[in-house]
């Protein structure tokens, strides 16, 4: 199989494009492990229902100076771009076709570790956002579902040196998470680039 393979994913209301073997199980290790070890993870709380909740998670975000990201009732300023992110960015932008100006790096650091239910639509991204998700460490389910919808309709098994990209719709029509497992599992970076288009 082509490393580059595209697989795209028919389902409506959609546009996805999974590519597996995006990169090579060297550069997607190495890749790890310098993330892992060079950035500086952070665990905020959120608020629910009036108590002050950690997320089940370590994340980052950096990104161009404009680029302030708010969702989940945080606001993130972003942390300038390392020549490594640097590095990926240029290579996930070929891919995407659009400018990126910011990734949230999420460390999954083992099953307990996970991201609910929710969509990329915050205001800033624009009426039809692109993320484009890499995956490095170890596999995770990636679930999705339609908005209003109590089942998950399609899942996606996320392999180290895959590559995600959901554009179009997707975002208005479907939910997705990162569910917890009592399997044993790697721990896991997913960077997700997007496109901030205003200030919150």
């Amino acid at each position: 199989m082509d490393l580059f393979d595209s697989q795209p994913l028919n389902l409506p209301d959609a546009s996805l494009d999974y590519r597996p073997h995006w990169l090579d199980p060297a550069t997607a290790d190495a890749w790890f492990q310098q993330l892992a070890a060079e950035t500086p993870w952070e665990q905020p709380q959120l608020s629910l229902h009036g108590q002050r909740i950690p997320v089940p998670r370590l994340l980052a975000w950096y990104g161009d100076p404009e680029a302030v990201y708010r969702y989940s009732g945080l606001i993130h300023q972003p942390l300038p771009w390392t020549r490594l992110l640097g590095e990926i960015r240029a290579r996930v932008e070929a891919v995407a076709g659009q400018p990126l100006n910011g990734v949230l790096l999420n460390f999954y650091r083992d099953g307990n570790d996970s991201m609910g239910w929710h969509s990329d639509d915050e205001p800033e991204l624009g009426s039809e956002p692109l993320v484009a998700s890499l995956n490095l460490g170890g596999p995770r389910r990636f679930d999705l579902r339609r908005k209003g919808g109590g089942r998950i309709e399609h899942s996606l098994q996320l392999e180290s040196g895959s590559l995600l990209v959901m554009a179009g719709a997707t975002q208005h029509h479907w939910q997705h998470q990162v569910a917890k497992t009592r399997k044993p599992v790697a721990p896991r970076i997913n960077l997700t680039f997007r496109l901030i288009r205003s200030r919150p």
